[in-house]
């Protein structure tokens, strides 16, 4: 059942996190529906620009469409990632989409607070909520690419300011986290500080954590024992912090890179193991097998696992 995203952050805010999954093909969002109802748990699909023009952006929202008819019992909200200002009205126009993210946080503030705002008036109009990004993560996404230098913890105070005059409905913040696989070198932490001070000042706003895997060391050392040339110093965000995060109230954690990882992983070594197969099908049900338990892993983590009933009993349904 596609819900609002309000809805579900109306309902987890300060209590847990809802995990917001990217996926770009059939077998990740099998494996994500099978994955949240194992473990019980609410979910946010993300689409970015690229997972829409990978194919199609008909075809991947017809396979969610087909999920939700597949698995009546889940719980969810579709979101758009990383949106500019052009696919944000696509999304909104569409009449499919329960929220999108503007990100205009490369552009100085004053424009940032422009766009989101022309977004944000746009969006409310037709129900669609809108989340927008202040400050700015080191890394890549999509086809933005920020040097470690340029990244910049969001300003608390800034915040205040943003959400008081952009009206946006939750905010993605630079609280210590990194897009893409090579993150950091090192142990990192978030800055609970940075997040505590936000919250004070945007109470009931729900904070997004974006970047947000771990990179766990232990896929990409299979990775590249299967031929894979990962940085095996790379590390991400340790899951032990998404629940006191949430509880400070970060309400939406975006996992994309670990998915990937899983990917990888699976078609690496089968394709190794079995050098003389060609047939796609066979990595494809291992993978959505051992995607599906790695989101189930991911949500416990997350505090989402187990709360599907809270949740239905929350929306009324």
């Amino acid at each position: 059942m596609i819900v609002t995203t309000a809805a579900l952050y109306k309902i987890a805010y300060r209590k847990f996190a809802i995990g917001a999954y990217n996926i770009n093909n059939a077998e990740q969002a099998v494996g994500l529906f099978r994955g949240c109802l194992d473990s019980k748990a609410p979910f946010i699909i993300q689409l970015s620009k690229g997972a829409r023009a990978y194919t199609h952006k008909k075809i991947i929202e017809a396979i969610i469409r087909a999920c939700d008819e597949i698995y009546p019992e889940a719980i969810f909200a579709v979101h758009l990632d990383h949106g500019d200002e052009e696919t944000c009205y696509d999304c909104i126009d569409s009449g499919f989409y329960s929220s999108v993210m503007i990100d205009a946080s490369h552009h100085p503030f004053e424009e940032n607070v422009a766009i989101t705002k022309r977004v944000v008036d746009r969006a409310h109009a037709k129900g669609v909520s809108v989340e927008a990004e202040l400050g700015m993560l080191g890394g890549v996404e999509e086809d933005i690419v920020v040097e470690e230098g340029n990244a910049c913890l969001t300003n608390p105070d800034e915040a205040a300011e943003f959400i008081q005059r952009t009206g946006c409905d939750a905010l993605a913040a630079a609280i210590g986290t990194s897009h893409g696989a090579y993150k950091f070198k090192g142990r990192q932490s978030l800055h609970f500080n940075v997040i505590e001070e936000i919250n004070k000042r945007i109470p009931g706003i729900p904070i997004v954590m974006h970047g947000s895997s771990s990179v766990p060391a232990e896929e990409v050392c299979r990775i590249n024992a299967a031929g894979g040339q990962l940085d095996p110093s790379a590390c991400g965000v340790d899951e032990n912090e998404y629940l006191p995060a949430a509880k400070l109230g970060v309400t939406k954690v975006n996992i994309d890179t670990d998915g990937r990882l899983v990917w990888t992983r699976v078609h690496r070594e089968f394709f190794r193991d079995k050098p003389s197969e060609f047939d796609f099908r066979p990595p494809g049900k291992i993978f959505m097998n051992e995607y599906a338990a790695f989101i189930s892993h991911k949500n416990t983590k997350l505090g989402s696992a187990g709360t599907l009933d809270e949740v239905r009993k929350g929306l009324g349904s």
